[in-house]
């Protein structure tokens, strides 16, 4: 074959380092970590990429991006995305986290960076346990799942019920754009491929925060082969975390979160003061 014949149809993202991941047989950890790197080769921003390793899963992913990264505290990822935003406002930051550390030790710096509107993105895997430490109950574990620290299932009455993240931070003004996504078929990690990518490029254009959640699988804590966590995943996850999305203030005809916020406000005068005329009349 010569070389004009030869065509290359698959390889690694150049923004995904060339070494072996420390995640379980089956994680769909590996898959995410993959498009993230794949979006960052094509928008082309590996060069200006900061993202934030959180505790959990991902705590060493500082070894797999070729983007600069920076190691938080457990839970405080966005607080160290808002540092690194705003001191390097032409870079394009990113948090990777998991269900345990954005929203149970992380979930106050999640919903504050939200409100203000911080011009990060973040990553989100749900698979709905504590995965690093051992398969301990998550915000995100369902009602009656068995886990490490609920072996007869979570029981609602004792531990509440399960946080909805892409429902709650809906509600905050300072969010542009949430999608909530899954990753266990071809068609569906395309669909999330293209989540993440419009999720970066609302913070190139300065819109405001973003989110894209993905419900993925633990088939080590879960206890199942990864084809049986799959199907339980489709069979209990994606009724109780709908796939879709949440928000998307360009698509509801706003340039950013902040124009859609003012807009929301639109009836509250000291929100929307009258401009000042000359000599101070309004």
């Amino acid at each position: 074959m010569t070389e004009k014949e030869t065509k290359v149809v698959f390889e690694r993202p150049h923004a995904l380092l060339p070494v072996v991941t420390n995640y379980c047989p089956g994680c769909t950890h590996g898959i995410v970590n993959r498009l993230v790197a794949e979006c960052l080769d094509e928008l082309d921003v590996e060069g200006d990429a900061v993202g934030v390793a959180p505790v959990g899963c991902t705590v060493t992913s500082y070894d797999f991006y070729g983007c600069d990264m920076i190691e938080a505290a457990h839970g405080r990822a966005p607080a160290v995305a808002t540092a690194a935003k705003r001191v390097l406002s032409d870079g394009v930051v990113f948090a990777y986290q998991g269900d345990g550390d954005l929203a149970s030790i992380g979930m106050a710096e999640t919903v504050h960076a939200a409100t203000r509107g911080e011009n990060i993105t973040v990553i989100f895997v749900n698979n709905a346990i504590y995965g690093m430490t051992g398969g301990q109950m998550a915000p995100t574990s369902l009602p009656n799942q068995v886990t490490q620290t609920s072996p007869y299932g979570r029981d609602t009455a004792t531990a509440g019920f399960p946080i909805r993240v892409c429902e709650l931070l809906s509600s905050l003004d300072g969010v542009a754009y949430l999608e909530r996504v899954t990753v266990d078929c071809p068609k569906n990690v395309r669909k999330a491929k293209k989540a993440i990518k419009k999720a970066f490029q609302t913070q190139i254009d300065k819109r405001g925060y973003s989110l894209v959640e993905i419900v993925g699988t633990c088939p080590t804590n879960w206890g199942m082969t990864p084809q049986d966590a799959f199907s339980w995943m489709r069979e209990n996850m994606l009724p109780y975390y709908p796939l879709g999305v949440y928000k998307d203030v360009v698509a509801d005809g706003y340039a950013n979160a902040a124009e859609a916020a003012a807009a929301r406000a639109a009836d509250c005068p000291i929100a929307n003061p009258a401009p000042q005329t000359e000599g101070g009349a309004r």
